[in-house]
């Protein structure tokens, strides 16, 4: 016998569908957002922050990659992937260099110093987003619209004020580049469901926790006005059908998405009713990331024949 066998690990089942294709099916469905919120920022040369932020990211992981003598990944586009998103989740008047900054620490930082991708615990462009945030606090939360500079729905709608639910839902809001208009995400959303990127699992059980939430704690019971606004405002949508469903920081089983997207509902909720924040999104798609290896923990169904009553 000359025959020469590889032998590995199981599983053996193979796939002709690359990190690469799915990486580049992700940015096609966050072409809607972009386009929209560049148009939609124009006043504020937004396409200046989409493109340096996206494209120091993938120099980041080249030069990285190139100092470590190690394979260089940067045609998965799995770098452009978070250089998007992260863009998508600042400020249009950002400062290019804090794009830059932000983009380095996702890349570095989060993704490369903890093996690279399919090794990261938490979601790189919104760790690095939630770095910004803390290091430079006012101009993360220095909102402007049409010239106009002013709180966000959301903050309105937290501090007690009406806002208008149509103009989030199409996005004549301020807010960051990325998360205003829902029709936009919804279409790439929309994308994702059916070339089976996603599926509704996390997405809905998210969504539907948030909602009971808020409905329960938000003062305002079955206001569809209240509840409207609430989903269309700030990153959640975003955050729903493009960060919480990352393949490397959600859990495997389907028992442990529904899991993940209760705890995503609750915290957002949490952070957005009882927080000093308007907002949650960032920091409770964060938390649940690091609570994946525990929902898997109790959600991976033993092996057959292990763990049965003796």
């Amino acid at each position: 016998m000359n025959e020469n066998y590889k032998v590995s690990a199981s599983p053996h089942i193979r796939d002709r569908i690359k990190s690469s294709n799915i990486m580049l099916m992700v940015v096609i469905a966050l072409l809607p957002a972009t386009v929209f919120g560049i148009w939609n920022f124009r006043h504020e040369n937004a396409w200046i922050l989409v493109v340096v932020t996206t494209a120091s990211a993938v120099l980041a992981e080249y030069i990285y990659e190139k100092l470590m003598h190690k394979p260089i990944t940067i045609n998965d586009f799995s770098a452009v992937v978070t250089g998007l998103l992260l863009a998508l989740n600042l400020p249009p008047t950002l400062p290019w260099w804090m794009g830059v900054l932000g983009s380095v620490f996702a890349i570095v930082v989060v993704k490369q110093l903890f093996g690279g991708l399919g090794q990261n615990f938490m979601n790189p462009a919104l760790a690095a987003r939630c770095f910004l945030l803390i290091s430079f606090t006012g101009d993360m939360t220095y909102f402007v619209y049409d010239g106009v500079t002013g709180a966000t729905p959301l903050a309105q709608l937290k501090a007690g004020e009406a806002v208008n639910t149509m103009d989030m839902l199409l996005g004549n809001i301020r807010g960051t580049i990325g998360e205003t208009s829902v029709i936009a995400i919804m279409i790439g959303a929309m994308f994702l469901l059916l070339m089976g990127v996603i599926d509704l699992t996390i997405p809905a059980s998210y969504l539907i926790s948030f909602v009971v939430f808020i409905v329960i704690f938000g003062g305002h019971g079955l206001d569809a006005q209240y509840i409207t606004a609430h989903l269309c405002g700030g990153g959640l949508m975003l955050g729903a059908w493009f960060m919480a469903t990352d393949y490397v920081t959600s859990p495997i089983t389907t028992k442990g998405r529904i899991l993940y997207g209760i705890c995503l509902g609750l915290l957002t909720g949490l952070f957005r009713l009882f927080g000093g924040s308007a907002e949650g999104v960032s920091y409770a798609i964060i938390i649940s990331n690091l609570l994946v290896p525990l929902i898997e923990k109790i959600t991976v169904p033993k092996p057959f024949g292990k763990g049965g009553e003796k």
